[in-house]
């Protein structure tokens, strides 16, 4: 994709990317000056000459060059400080060089060697020993060093590498041929993210900044914006700050006593939980719940709930053998006719960097049957109760699976009975086997089944006597698609819930999640016109069939016709 479409690609729009075989001699002699200026500095401290007092240590992740100095391997950190791709003075239009190859070229007469890049990834599993006793959080806190220096698991290496350099590699970090994969010369690709692309109308993305939510931005006080009728946000169209604004709202009003939160990803620098600090400062009764067990932001989670607990909150951490994966906020207000809980559900994290990326959606309400019963969560979180006794939310692992499989036979029933009958689901992945099954029974049973499933998928579409009344899409564009909605026709009354779980074993039966009915009509037809959109997008949908060919629904749609454009475009109308 590098060589044969973006190079030339990016070519035909006036910007070059040279590769070190096209280097002229005036390019040569610009990597050299650039190197002795610049890059040589910095590479002082990051080489590594294999000798019989020292064993050389690759961290996961990072690149380096390795090359050969007689019998002794050499090892060059990549420097992550420079920019990965270096703009040639001397051209007439905007021309790049990988800063790899630079090193390259500089190096190659400093020791009579060829370099090639490598990338090692070590297991990035946390082994807990007796996961189900004991501190947990203390025992990731202690397993999390040990991702750093885990045994290597892949070892990525350019193809062109000679056999004797890549003997040198194998001996040395004690692998195989089989921890092997060979690429090109340039790892971590990832980094064309920071690529200095020039202003190119027909090609740059059109900007869709998060928009502020009209119905929010002209109350002076979310509280009273909510007590009037629910309120729903969609991520990233619509800006993160009015969830923000709730935290900081309770944290500082004067009438709000109690704050109850989920905390599974959270980014380094979060403004939500500075607003929890800040709530404690004011003498609220604050309560946190910490997913130490969220992959990669361990150490985030743990940093954050120590400064929470050090204020005064009431931290609890991750349960031994079971996730806590809902993304529930509850607040409770003493006002003049007594107390009044709120609540907030979503499909995504509180985060502010990924809600600038994931789709989601997120409820505020103060519907007292769901406040009643997103306070019983928490008890549950808190060990105050064993089970909730709800009837409105679905929470896994006690009623989500079971209230599902009732409105698939629902469903079922009355396709068998001649009425109406159809299921829109939408989710992240779809492998739990007996849901599967009921949605084949359901289709046999004729019930119209649409899906949209970004990832993974086991349900298999469109066979003749078992699915034929299935159809899926998969939607992956410039916005990780990842809020879950699910609709039931229900005889003509529409039920529809959002929430955190997928249909996956591990979300219906070894986590905690929470989904949350959408009883305001309002609501209902907003997130209901988002999925429509979905359902119709013909420019980035896939469509998923047995044959796995994952063809577009159609090539010809204009890409500011994507079902994600048009969503900001309704969001904005």
């Amino acid at each position: 994709v590098l060589y044969n479409k973006l190079i030339p690609q990016l070519s035909d729009a006036g910007v070059e990317i040279l590769l070190a075989e096209n280097f002229d001699a005036e390019t040569i002699d610009f990597c050299k000056k650039y190197f002795k200026s610049t890059v040589e500095e910095t590479l002082k401290s990051k080489t590594k000459f294999r000798s019989d007092k020292d064993r050389l240590f690759v961290k996961s992740g990072d690149v380096y060059l390795a090359g050969k100095d007689e019998e002794n391997l050499i090892l060059i950190a990549m420097p992550k400080e420079l920019p990965r791709f270096i703009e040639l003075p001397h051209c007439e239009v905007p021309t790049y060089i990988f800063l790899d190859d630079l090193i390259k070229v500089s190096l190659a007469d400093k020791y009579d060697s060829d370099f090639f890049s490598i990338k090692m990834s070590r297991d990035a599993e946390l082994y807990i020993l007796d996961e189900y006793s004991g501190n947990l959080k203390e025992k990731i806190e202690k397993s999390l060093s040990n991702r750093d220096t885990g045994q290597i698991s892949t070892a990525m290496v350019d193809k062109a590498m000679p056999k004797p350099l890549l003997n040198l590699l194998l001996k040395e970090f004690d692998i195989t041929s089989v921890d092997i994969v060979f690429g090109g010369p340039f790892q971590k690709l990832r980094d064309f993210f920071s690529f200095p692309f020039p202003e190119m109308p027909e090609h740059n993305f059109k900007k869709l900044e998060p928009l502020r939510s009209s119905e929010l931005t002209c109350f002076g006080c979310l509280f009273s914006a909510i007590r009037k009728k629910d309120r729903v946000l969609f991520y990233p169209y619509e800006s993160f700050t009015e969830v923000l604004r709730l935290v900081q709202e309770a944290a500082t009003g004067k009438e709000v006593e109690t704050i109850k939160m989920t905390l599974y990803r959270v980014s380094k620098e979060s403004k939500i939980a500075l607003a929890l600090l800040k709530a404690v400062e004011n003498g609220k009764n604050v309560c946190v719940f910490i997913e130490t067990k969220a992959r990669f932001d361990e150490s985030n989670n743990i940093y954050w709930g120590e400064k929470l607990k050090a204020a005064g909150a009431n931290v609890i951490y991750s349960y031994p053998g079971i996730k806590v994966h809902s993304k529930i906020l509850y607040i409770e207000r003493k006002e003049l006719l007594g107390k009044r809980a709120y609540g907030y559900i979503s499909t995504g994290n509180f985060n502010e960097n990924t809600s600038k990326v994931y789709t989601d959606i997120g409820l505020m309400t103060a519907d007292k049957k769901i406040t009643k019963e997103l306070h019983q969560v928490f008890e549950v979180l808190e060990r105050k109760i064993i089970i909730p006794k709800v009837k409105k939310l679905l929470i896994s692992p006690f009623n989500s699976r079971s209230t599902f499989i009732k409105l698939i036979e629902q469903e079922i029933d009355n396709a068998e009975h001649g009425i109406e009958a159809s299921i829109i689901l939408k989710m992240n992945s779809l492998q739990d086997r007996d849901m599967i099954k009921k949605l084949y029974q359901a289709s046999k049973a004729g019930v119209k089944i649409q899906l949209i499933v970004r990832g993974m998928c086991c349900l298999v579409p469109n066979v003749k006597g078992l699915s034929e009344n299935i159809n899926v899409v998969s939607i992956v564009d410039r916005f990780l698609e990842h809020s879950r909605v699910f609709i039931f026709e229900n005889g003509g009354k529409n039920q529809m819930y959002i929430g955190s779980a997928d249909w996956m074993t591990r979300n219906l039966d070894h986590r905690i999640e929470v989904l949350v009915p959408i009883n305001d009509k309002d609501v209902f037809a907003k997130i209901k016109k988002t999925i429509d959109l979905q359902l119709n997008d013909n420019v980035k949908a896939r469509i998923i069939r047995s044959s796995q060919p994952n063809e577009y629904v159609s090539s010809e749609g204009k890409y500011t016709n994507s079902s994600q454009h048009l969503i900001y475009k309704f969001l904005d109308s």
